[in-house]
């Protein structure tokens, strides 16, 4: 294929308003992470991920612009909590595929039972 014709994949913005896109990132995903356990302070999201304050802080923008992430003040401290609810979207497209794997594995688990059966009648 000559190279003018190869256009490639044409990255996202990172303010897009979509959950997919906002958790594609892995730097993302870890602050997820670190936010399942409870409220945190950027520094110690910092702490934890080994991420300069400007990159965690960047991505806790995005975070907040789907609604991942709930931010709070407390003083000087701005304090980020996960809003669980938010996934819901990925959640929901995860689970038809969750659905297809679980039949598989029943359809393999009843040929599993049929040839323990023909092997018990030999």
């Amino acid at each position: 294929m000559p190279m003018a014709e190869y256009i490639g994949p044409v990255a996202r913005a990172s303010t897009t308003s979509d959950v997919f896109n906002a958790v594609a990132d892995m730097h993302r995903r870890e602050i997820l992470d670190a936010l399942i356990t409870g409220e945190k302070a950027v520094g110690a999201i910092v702490n934890d991920l080994s991420m300069s304050q400007p990159q965690v802080s960047k991505h806790l923008r995005v975070l907040s612009e789907v609604g991942l992430v709930k931010c709070r003040a407390e003083g000087r401290r701005r304090l980020y909590r996960l809003e669980p609810a938010h996934l819901r979207p990925l959640h929901d497209w995860v689970a038809k595929y969750e659905q297809a794997m679980n039949d598989r594995l029943d359809r393999m688990d009843d040929y599993l039972k049929e040839l323990q059966r023909q092997g018990e009648r030999q």
